[in-house]
């Protein structure tokens, strides 16, 4: 009996830390690598699209597709994570609030890239997508499980948020 209760009072407790951290709005690890990966799909986006003019750019594009085509499954189940999160966090509208950060992504990578001369920005970010287009889903998901400084999630991080 004192097992039961003890498993009863388990659960229970997560539960209530479960509740704690989607009401608090926090990533957990798996929303944070789902953000990051988004991110990364969006910066190659944006090289593709910024560098298409430059001399040798309209196989940059074609490098992005390729990373999409060969990295679908994990970009779609990135894409279904942060649906996912909106709808826990009470969204009226999980989707629109997706796509609305998924914009914001892209519009800060472009920022960026407005910042710099195009031919500055192409030289220094092109590499980027045959890096990627390199890589395993393994590695694709390593790095994005990585927070760069300078590309901080939208959300705190659950466990960063608890610490605060």
């Amino acid at each position: 009996m004192k097992k039961l209760a003890a498993i009863v009072s388990f659960v229970v407790c997560l539960s209530i830390s479960g509740a704690a951290q989607a009401a608090s709005g926090c990533y957990t690890q798996r929303e944070v690598e789902a953000e990051q990966g988004l991110r990364i799909t969006s910066e190659l986006m944006v090289i593709g699209l910024t560098c298409i003019k430059m001399p040798g750019g309209q196989n940059l594009y074609s490098k992005y597709q390729q990373f999409t085509q060969k990295n679908q499954s994990l970009i779609s189940g990135y894409e279904a994570d942060m649906i996912a999160y909106y709808r826990k966090q009470g969204s009226a509208n999980a989707e629109k609030d997706f796509h609305t950060m998924r914009t914001g992504l892209a519009n800060s990578i472009s920022k960026q890239a407005i910042k710099m001369s195009t031919v500055s920005f192409c030289n220094n970010f092109k590499g980027r997508l045959d890096k990627a287009l390199g890589m395993s889903q393994q590695d694709v998901r390593k790095w994005a499980q990585h927070v760069w400084p300078n590309s901080p999630t939208t959300h705190p991080i659950c466990a960063q948020a608890a610490k605060k």
